[in-house]
């Protein structure tokens, strides 16, 4: 029978239970499904154990960060606070769900991607009866999906923070998970550029004229992700003033779309993302839905001893993940 979200009791071995996270092993002691019907319907495991001690996180009556330190207990979940808060940073303006294929979620650090190569892929053969059947070859990849482990250092003491709101707290955390973020990205378009380790660097063309962007170059890219779609192009802040410069991008119904919602759409249908992790002079175009997989090994980490003894100096926050290419023909680069 499962306990009472008030009956739970908290301890920091919760944080190192193999295969599980500090809410999974919450939710396996007090189960959601168990609150059906009731006041709590809603809430996972963690926020329930929020409200048992009244620990208020958000809005302007949020609490003070001391007050997860009121009891041995409650100190116990300020970690998992404060690897929430990270994550709400990391996924705020977060493309990467816009140019991965896919999210792999692994246990260890050695992982092997897997690649396809299906026979004449460009062309759509009939089968004649009694012929033989078109095959696609399923292999694994050579190299190890690289993984890198990426983070920031929380410095600040307790007597620095204990009187803060947790709300005005938050906010750094969030800006914290964006940095982290903005490193994935980076690995992420690394990857796409200059390949995996498995000799698979993205196919390079360039324009008619070089330091200019016309739009028959732009045709000429979009031609050339056959039989993938080009639905997805990273430019970076050098290349997009020539994007936007487009005689086609400056139509009545582009420029409306634009100036009304920020929402860039390209003549060719793709969705444009603007990001300084574009290399200078690049412009970045792939099928998303066919080009990258992200492997993570576990999700933000952080080092809740010291957080939770209240030896905050220097705690590090940090998340492990790599990015292996699924179809090498589903990115491309445009050199400007």
């Amino acid at each position: 029978m499962a306990q009472r979200f008030d009956n739970v009791k908290l301890e920091k071995g919760m944080y190192h239970e193999a295969g599980r996270s500090f809410t999974q092993v919450l939710e396996k002691l007090d189960p959601s499904e168990q609150y059906r019907g009731t006041a709590m319907e809603g809430l996972d495991a963690y926020q329930r154990q929020l409200k048992r001690f009244d620990i208020r996180v958000k809005g302007a009556g949020s609490d003070l960060v001391d007050k997860f330190f009121s009891t041995s207990q409650s100190a116990v979940l300020f970690p998992e606070y404060i690897a929430r808060a990270v994550k709400v940073g990391m996924e705020e303006a977060n493309i990467l769900p816009d140019i991965t294929a896919t999210e792999t979620l692994i246990e260890g650090m050695d992982y092997r991607s897997i690649t396809s190569a299906p026979e004449d892929e460009k062309q759509l053969k009939q089968v004649a009866e009694g012929a033989a059947i078109p095959q696609t070859t399923v292999r694994t990849r050579d190299s190890l999906v690289k993984l890198h482990k990426r983070g920031r250092m929380l410095v600040a003491s307790y007597e620095a923070i204990r009187f803060q709101k947790l709300d005005l707290f938050s906010v750094t955390l969030r800006q914290i998970g964006a940095q982290i973020g903005r490193m994935h990205l980076e690995d992420a378009i690394n990857v796409i550029v200059n390949g995996d380790g498995n000799g698979n660097p993205a196919q390079a063309s360039a324009v008619e004229t070089a330091g200019t962007l016309a739009y028959k170059d732009l045709l000429a890219f979009w031609n050339s992700f056959e039989p993938y779609q080009l639905n997805t192009l990273l430019v970076g802040a050098d290349t997009m003033p020539m994007l936007l410069a487009l005689r086609q991008m400056q139509d009545a119904a582009a420029g409306l779309d634009f100036h009304g919602t920020g929402r860039l759409i390209t003549p060719l249908g793709a969705k444009v993302l603007r990001t300084s992790a574009v290399p200078v002079g690049k412009i970045i175009g792939l099928d998303k839905n066919y080009a990258l997989e992200m492997v993570k090994a576990g999700d933000v980490m952080v080092e809740y001893d010291k957080l939770i003894d209240r030896q905050m100096e220097r705690a590090a926050i940090t998340t492990i993940s790599g990015y292996a290419k699924i179809f090498e023909d589903a990115s491309r680069v445009l050199s400007v």
